[in-house]
C-alpha cells in the first residue's frame, strides 16, 4: 500500500481530493452520455436551451417569476434532478434552474446545460458577509473565489483560488456602470460546510481581503477555465451568518426584482439577447 492508501505518514500523504485526479484527462462519465439516457427513458427529443442560462441556488428568484406567470417550465429539459424554466422578455430569452445549492451540484447543472446549447451561465447566489464593504452595493461580482470545496479539485491542479476571466468581467462591469447599477468587485470563500463557518475561518478570510462567503463559486470558475466556457457569478449579501436576529432580508419579492434587474443587464452586457441555441449535443 501506498502512504495514500494508509494512516501512516499522514504528514507526507496526499488525501483523496488530491489524488488520481489527472485533470488534463477526458471523464469517461460525460454530461452528454446522461443525458443522452435521461431523453431516453423520458421520451424527450433533443432539444436547446437558451444561449444564456442562469443558476438561482435559492430559487427565489424562480419562484416569483414561476407565479407571476412570466416564466414557463421547459418540457424538454433532461435533466434528473432540476426544472429549467425561461423567460422570454424583451427580446431576451433566459434559461432559469433554481435550488443548485452547492459546489457540485451547481457544476453538474452547468456541465449540462453547456451540452445543451448554453453559451453563457450566469450565478447568483445569496451570501454571507465576511468583510463589510464599502457603499451601498448589496451584490458582489466575484473576481475570485477561495477553492475551500471539492468540486474545483476535478477540473484544476491545486491552487488557492479559482478566478473569473478578466474580459467577461470587465464586459459585465461596462453594462453594470452604464446603467448606473453599483455593484462590488472581490473575492469569495467557496466552503462546502456552511455550519462549519468557525470564528477562526471568518477571521482568517476577513484577514485575506474577502467579502462574502457562499457555495458555488469557485467550483464553477474552475469547471469554465477547465472547459473553455463563460460563467459569470455574483454573490448577493444577504446576511451576516445569522449572528444577529433579522438577518437573510433580500428585499422586494425575496430579492427578485433586484437580482433580476442585475441579470437582465449583464446578460446583455456579456451575451447580447442571444436566441435559442442549435448546438445541442445528443
Amino acid at each position: 500500500m501506498t502512504d495514500d492508501e494508509t494512516d501512516e505518514g499522514v504528514g507526507r500523504a496526499r488525501p483523496p481530493i488530491l489524488a488520481d485526479k489527472a485533470t488534463d484527462e477526458p471523464s469517461a462519465f460525460t454530461p452528454q452520455g446522461l443525458l443522452r439516457e435521461a431523453r431516453r427513458q423520458k421520451g424527450l427529443l433533443v432539444a436547446s436551451v437558451p444561449g444564456v442560462c442562469v443558476l438561482d441556488p435559492d430559487g427565489d428568484l424562480v419562484r416569483d417569476l414561476v407565479r407571476s406567470g412570466r416564466a414557463v417550465r421547459d418540457e424538454t429539459w433532461a435533466c434528473y434532478h432540476t426544472e429549467l424554466h425561461v423567460l422570454d422578455e424583451d427580446g431576451l430569452r433566459l434559461g432559469l434552474v433554481g435550488g443548485a445549492v452547492g459546489a457540485s451540484f451547481a457544476v453538474l447543472v452547468a456541465e449540462e446545460l453547456f451540452a445543451t446549447g448554453c453559451r453563457v451561465l450566469l450565478s447568483v447566489t445569496s451570501a454571507g458577509r465576511v468583510a463589510d464593504p464599502d457603499g451601498p452595493a448589496s451584490f458582489v461580482l466575484i473576481e475570485r473565489a477561495l477553492r475551500d470545496e471539492g468540486t474545483s479539485y476535478h477540473y484544476l491542479p491545486p491552487a488557492r483560488y479559482s478566478d473569473a476571466d478578466p474580459a467577461l468581467v470587465e464586459r459585465a462591469v461596462a453594462g453594470l456602470v452604464s446603467a448606473g447599477i453599483a455593484v462590488l468587485r472581490g473575492s469569495s470563500w467557496t466552503t462546502d460546510a456552511p455550519f462549519r463557518e468557525t470564528a477562526t475561518a471568518i477571521a482568517a478570510r476577513r484577514e485575506e481581503g474577502i467579502l462574502a462567503v457562499e457555495m458555488e463559486a469557485a467550483a464553477l470558475y474552475s469547471f469554465a477555465r477547465a472547459r473553455g466556457r463563460d460563467v459569470l457569478c455574483f454573490a448577493h449579501l444577504t446576511n451576516q451568518m445569522a449572528q444577529i436576529e433579522g438577518d437573510f432580508e433580500k428585499g422586494p419579492n425575496d430579492g427578485a426584482t433586484e437580482a433580476l434587474g442585475l441579470i437582465e443587464i449583464v446578460a446583455r452586457a456579456v451575451g447580447g439577447p442571444l436566441p435559442r441555441g442549435d448546438d445541442a449535443d445528443g
